[in-house]
């Protein structure tokens, strides 16, 4: 999946959270729905039909049960009929009618959400952060706290060079083939346990062939991709995209710095960006700004939201599904991640999306 930047830089202590809730969604018979001119009716369509091909297949995966913070209208079998409906009328061709204000009135239900300020005000309280505090405590009470991220865009090379001196690792060879139950239960054996990402990267799994390099990159790149999540390399003058797969065991400490972070990633080769699933194989595939991470714990996999705000001091409205996750979203009923774009670094991304703003009304839709 996609890590999304920003959920680590604002919620570094997101476990701190109670298990007490204060977000709703209430029928709104007057949402507020402005320009959709910027939908990409297609992109969304094939985020739909991934998120309807998910299978739930890891024990514990409970991504398309019912949950209890939602109305009972919202039940599975209705969110699944909203996506096939919204693909149905991009494959009839008439996509364009998600973009006008009356067909969606028309045709679909819409839940505002209401923010958990309560747990946001209790995270601000105990952040070091003054920014992150501040923007915790300005969520209004109709309004989503609404961030952006990215996947992030290297140049990397097949071969180990000056310039690319460390690698992204396939999963070492004596455990391709193993499923991740099978591979847990062997876990004392395994080579994926053994070496820290500081160990790796001098060498331990080079010098014995322990695994195969995937693809070479700087050590900064390294670093930056493995608290991206995704990395879409650009090798030779084509992009290629890489996805976490499986890690060593040792768990992100949120005291460090990413460099001295001792979690490395195995990666798979993938046909594009990924989000939610709980292998490899069955990750659902994204497009840019037409997907959302959030907390599908409590929410579930599959919502269509629509997002509105003020863009270049003109309302725009965008439509986008839930498909992603992250660590940052536990406990957390006030925050919606929506993906953008791939760029090389903080600046470039920073430079096309500073435009949009903090907070965004959300409703979530449900076909009539």
């Amino acid at each position: 999946m996609p890590s999304a930047f920003l959920r680590f830089l604002f919620f570094i202590i997101i476990g701190l959270a109670t298990n007490a809730y204060s977000s709703t969604f209430t029928l709104s018979q007057s949402p507020d729905i402005q320009s959709l001119s910027a939908v990409d009716q297609k992109a969304l369509c094939l985020v739909a039909k991934s998120v309807l091909g998910y299978q739930s297949v890891v024990d514990g995966d409970n991504a398309w049960q019912e949950k209890p913070i939602l109305p009972a209208e919202v039940s599975t079998a209705k969110v699944k009929e909203t996506l096939a409906y919204l693909c149905q009328l991009v494959q009839e061709g008439k996509g364009n009618k998600l973009l006008e204000r009356m067909f969606l009135l028309e045709h679909f239900s819409f839940y505002q959400w209401q923010p958990d300020n309560q747990t946001a005000l209790k995270i601000a309280s105990n952040s070091t952060n003054k920014r992150k505090s501040e923007m915790l405590r300005a969520i209004p009470s109709d309004k989503i706290f609404l961030t952006k991220y990215y996947t992030k865009r290297l140049k990397a090379s097949v071969v180990k060079t000056p310039d690319y001196p460390v690698a992204l690792y396939q999963l070492p060879f004596d455990e391709i083939g193993l499923s991740p139950e099978q591979a847990a239960a062997k876990q004392g054996l395994l080579t994926r346990f053994k070496y820290t990402r500081q160990q790796i990267i001098n060498g331990a799994l080079e010098k014995d062939g322990l695994a195969k390099p995937l693809i070479w990159l700087s050590e900064a790149g390294l670093h930056d991709v493995l608290l991206q999540g995704t990395g879409v390399l650009e090798v030779g003058g084509k992009l290629r995209f890489f996805n976490v797969h499986r890690n060593n065991g040792i768990a992100y400490d949120y005291t460090l710095g990413k460099t001295e972070q001792a979690r490395y990633w195995y990666f798979a080769e993938v046909n594009g960006i990924k989000g939610y699933g709980k292998t490899i194989e069955n990750k659902i595939d994204l497009k840019p700004r037409v997907a959302f991470a959030g907390n599908v714990r409590q929410l579930g996999i599959g919502k269509l939201f629509l997002i509105t705000f003020n863009e270049h001091k003109i309302k725009q409205s965008h439509l986008g599904i839930l498909a992603d996750e992250g660590g940052a979203f536990d406990n957390n009923l006030f925050q919606l991640d929506w993906l953008v774009e791939s760029y090389f670094g903080w600046h470039d991304y920073h430079q096309a999306n500073k435009h949009y703003p903090d907070y965004a009304n959300v409703y979530l839709m449900i076909k009539k």
